[in-house]
């Protein structure tokens, strides 16, 4: 059985910075193709950013673009999301999801999420 758990949010101000993580259990990570998507209040969840499981590829939604960077440690099955020049609308409920789907120029979520963490900008 899959099991995904986030962890790393909190609350930060503007400009400020956050690393979540993504523990998985009961899939090997090195051959899964894993993302990160939110979800803000009264708003529908939205693709971050995917990584695959083969070297170079990662792809971002452009509102996170050149800010936000994915990465994943196979050794210790965990998949990461370094957020830098937090703005207070990046304020939502972050979720792992395993093997989401292209489509078009954006990500379909996969059916395996974490829990969600919480992550809360101010300005």
């Amino acid at each position: 059985q899959v099991q995904l758990v986030e962890s790393g949010g909190g609350s930060v101000q503007a400009g400020g910075s956050l690393k979540l993580s993504c523990a998985a259990s009961g899939l090997t990570l090195r051959t899964t193709l894993m993302g990160w998507f939110r979800q803000a209040p009264g708003r529908e969840r939205e693709f971050v950013a995917v990584t695959p499981w083969f070297d170079g590829g990662t792809f971002y939604a452009d509102s996170v673009k050149g800010r936000f960077t994915i990465s994943r440690d196979n050794a210790k099955n965990t998949v990461y999301l370094q957020m830098n020049s937090l703005k207070p609308e990046d304020t939502a409920v972050y979720y792992c999801n395993q093997s989401p789907r292209p489509s078009g120029r954006t990500w379909f979520p996969g059916t395996t999420w974490g829990q969600g963490t919480q992550v809360t900008v101010s300005s």
